[in-house]
């Protein structure tokens, strides 16, 4: 039997290093880690690459992330919310202290689906003859220009659910599952918090991520 339990945020984060690639789940309000990341912030490291949605959501659960100057590299399909003033993540953008990569969503997607499938690239139309592609292979099949895409992988995604049983099968409620399922099988190390674990098993048609994806689980409550 595998208890994959920890009981607090040191235990859930031991070993992430510094210049770590971390996948963090979430779309809007719906599925962000928020006491890992926070948690992962108080750690102070360095040279991070981030791989999340929307950039902002990063500042927005731990801003020491941009100002101490831990992130070296985002890869992310939003940069600015609308109306949102110059953030300090842009700042440093600017000021070529950090870099970013900008992807179509369901390109971005697609890229930590084929990392998780050990697919290694694929071709797709989204960004062909826009700037988005420049820099890139392509190609035209039957007719139509194709962008070479390169999947996605990290050291450790940060997820977060709504209920998990012991063994790190995870249920989520409504769209908190976003990219989270995917970002699992793209990384080495799943640390998911969740808002309760269950005492016995989930059962079959309330695991929608099974556990053998997830190494780490942590009771914690809802961070609004």
């Amino acid at each position: 039997m595998i208890d994959k339990r920890v009981d607090d945020l040191d235990a859930a984060l031991a070993g992430i290093a510094v210049g770590a690639t971390i996948m963090i789940s979430g779309f809007g309000n719906a599925g962000i880690p928020a006491n890992l990341l926070r948690g992962l912030g108080a750690m102070g490291l360095s040279g991070l690459t981030v791989i999340l949605n929307a950039v902002r959501r990063l500042e927005e659960s731990d801003p020491v992330f941009f100002a101490d100057e831990q992130v070296d590299h985002v890869i992310t399909t939003a940069f600015r919310g609308p109306g949102q003033e110059t953030a300090a993540f842009e700042q440093q953008w600017r000021d070529g202290k950090l870099t970013f990569e900008i992807v179509p969503q369901g390109t971005f997607a697609e890229r930590i689906r084929a990392g998780g499938a050990g697919v290694p690239a694929f071709y797709t139309p989204t960004a062909a003859g826009t700037p988005l592609a420049e820099g890139r292979e392509q190609r035209d099949f039957n007719g139509q220009a194709r962008v070479l895409e390169t999947a996605l992988t990290a050291d450790v995604a940060l997820l977060r659910a709504q209920k998990a049983d012991r063994y790190g099968n995870l249920f989520f409620h409504g769209t908190q599952s976003n990219f989270g399922t995917a970002m699992a099988t793209a990384a080495r190390l799943t640390i998911a918090e969740v808002e309760e674990i269950s005492a016995k098993t989930l059962p079959p048609e309330q695991v929608h991520l099974p556990g053998v994806y997830v190494q780490r689980i942590l009771q914690a409550a809802r961070e609004d």
